[in-house]
């Protein structure tokens, strides 16, 4: 039978001949699209940047119904006139996750952040805008703020943020959960290293409002700001309870109960000035010192009225406010928490032109004693400034810690520790004064020689003791006193003696406890000096990766 295949030399010879051409039919030529000219791309460019900044005229006109300002309006309250330069003002959401958002893609994603300044000096901001979805945050919203976070921690300057959202946007799902997460971890790793304040100006429900909290300080305006994990809405039914959204998370209920906000007010025009005022007292970063004033001659400054404010009796009241006025340049100071545990003071203020942290007890309010609330206070206050190198003036006048059950069984323990805590932790130069009386375990806690004070003053008024005279010879002499039929004249006997012996004014000076007794009218004078000689105290914690605070 015949073969038909080819045979190998054929078939070698058609493989190296060259391949048939196939000719296709004539192409047009394709010619560029002529680009627009530049005059035309700039007025494009402009035209769309116009309409950014303006937005929606409904939106806008619902946000001042409300009462409330725009974010871009804000901005222009909080910063320098002409100093902000804004990032990421065309970045639109991807609608790549979830459903879109009533169809639309609007630029900047309902957040304006960037840097500008606040009288002369950097800051880094953002602004949520809830004229756009509500201020709700999503992946490309989260992002800005992500920038805003870094660059300020990069550039040591202050982050402040301006909060008005109505959390996360439920249209992206998990994405704007993990979204928060990655701001809560910014605020984090930027804590001690740059200030961060938070003004709450709308709504900051759920995960969102540990924002502020984790902030280092947070400005709230009256009866528009609301601060809530869960709302109205989920506590009725959860727990059936009624309540309003004011109730629940107002600015009244933060200041006052919580102790979440630092700082509220009645409207956004004075929140954010004092926002300035309060970024003008700052340093940048931890590295850099507080911004000094020029001086004010306080080292030679004596003030008459501190030795009539406060009254020689142990058990009369007066008002600590009046004596850090008298101590502080121009009367002047920022007090922190100022409707929160109300019978601790901690303020800013500067001492001859130097910015200073001051701690006082308060004897207008529960007698000045500490009770779990001002000591959680005051802790976090001292924390601060010694994160960003703020001295630390503390005024005693402390009958104790508050005696009792409640007290006892919320923790007064552990929050009392958490003061001790910090103090004992604290390397930036600290003074001590005595006013008046130092009982017990709250005199070790106010910044006693024995936890660290560089330098303790007393007045000549200053009771240092475990506990008061009548108190003391009640438990010493519990026997003699009841053994004899005049009780009263011994016991004032003996009130005296212990008086004369272990509470007189200089008994703690002899000892080495107090450094001086100073003439109240000197109280001035001698801290500032004081604050002079300490000035380039230089001291390094241990090497350690943390301790561990009775949180």
């Amino acid at each position: 039978m015949t073969s038909v295949l080819p045979d190998k030399d054929t078939v070698i010879a058609e493989a190296r001949a060259p391949a048939a051409v196939l000719v296709d039919a004539p192409r047009p030529v394709q010619r560029p699209a002529q680009q627009p000219p530049m005059r035309q791309l700039r007025e494009q460019r402009e035209a769309l940047q116009s309409q950014i900044l303006a937005g929606r005229n409904e939106a806008v006109e619902r946000q001042h119904a409300l009462g409330k300002r725009t974010a871009r309006e804000r901005l222009g309250h909080l910063l320098d006139e002409g100093s902000f330069i804004e990032i990421d003002m065309y970045r639109r959401n991807r609608a790549a996750h979830g459903l879109k958002v009533n169809g639309s893609r609007p630029h900047t994603d309902g957040v304006v952040a960037g840097s500008g300044t606040i009288e002369g000096r950097r800051v880094f901001v953002y602004a949520q805008d809830f004229a756009i979805f509500g201020g709700s945050l999503g992946e490309a919203h989260a992002a800005k703020i992500y920038k805003a976070m870094d660059l300020a921690l990069a550039t040591g300057c202050p982050l402040i943020g301006l909060n008005d959202s109505g959390g996360a946007r439920i249209q992206e799902g998990v994405v704007a959960l993990d979204a928060y997460g990655g701001i809560f971890r910014r605020h984090v790793q930027a804590s001690g290293v740059i200030p961060q304040i938070c003004v709450v100006l709308g709504p900051c429900a759920g995960g969102a409002a540990y924002s502020p909290a984790l902030c280092d300080f947070t400005f709230m305006v009256r009866q528009t700001a609301q601060m809530y994990l869960t709302g109205p809405d989920v506590v009725a039914a959860v727990t059936g309870e009624q309540v309003t959204h004011e109730e629940l998370g107002g600015a009244a209920v933060h200041a006052q109960r919580s102790g979440v906000a630092t700082f509220v007010y009645d409207d956004e025009e004075s929140c954010l000035q004092d926002v300035r005022y309060l970024v003008a007292m700052l340093p940048g970063n931890n590295l850099d010192p507080p911004p000094a004033a020029p001086a004010r001659g306080a080292t030679a400054d004596e003030r008459p009225r501190l030795a009539e404010i406060v009254p020689h009796e142990p058990n009369k009241a007066y008002d600590m406010r009046c004596v850090v006025a008298e101590l502080v340049d121009d009367g002047e100071f920022l007090e922190l928490h100022e409707d929160w545990a109300k019978n601790v003071i901690c303020a800013l203020a500067r001492i001859d032109g130097e910015v200073v942290g001051i701690v006082g007890n308060q004897p207008i309010v529960l007698a000045g004693a500490l009770d779990s609330a001002a000591s959680q206070k005051a802790a976090r206050f001292v924390r601060f400034c010694d994160a960003f190198g703020i001295p630390l003036v503390t005024l005693v006048d402390v009958p104790g810690f508050l005696p009792g059950t409640d007290q006892e069984f919320g923790g007064i323990i552990r929050h009392g520790a958490k003061l001790l805590y910090a103090y004992c932790e604290a390397t930036v130069p600290r003074i001590q004064v005595i006013l008046r009386k130092a009982y017990g375990g709250a005199y070790i806690v106010m910044d006693s020689r024995s936890i660290g004070a560089d330098l303790s003053l007393a007045w000549p008024t200053n009771e240092i003791a475990v506990m008061g005279a009548e108190a003391a010879v009640n438990v010493i002499f519990r026997k003699e006193l009841a053994a004899t039929a005049d009780s009263a004249r011994l016991r004032s006997e003996l009130v005296c003696e212990y008086m004369e012996k272990l509470v007189h004014p200089y008994y703690s000076a002899e000892l080495g406890l107090v450094d001086d007794v100073i003439d109240p009218v000197d109280t001035r004078s001698a801290v500032a000096s004081g604050l002079a000689m300490l000035r380039g105290k230089r001291k390094a914690p241990p090497q350690r990766k943390h301790g561990n605070m009775p949180l």
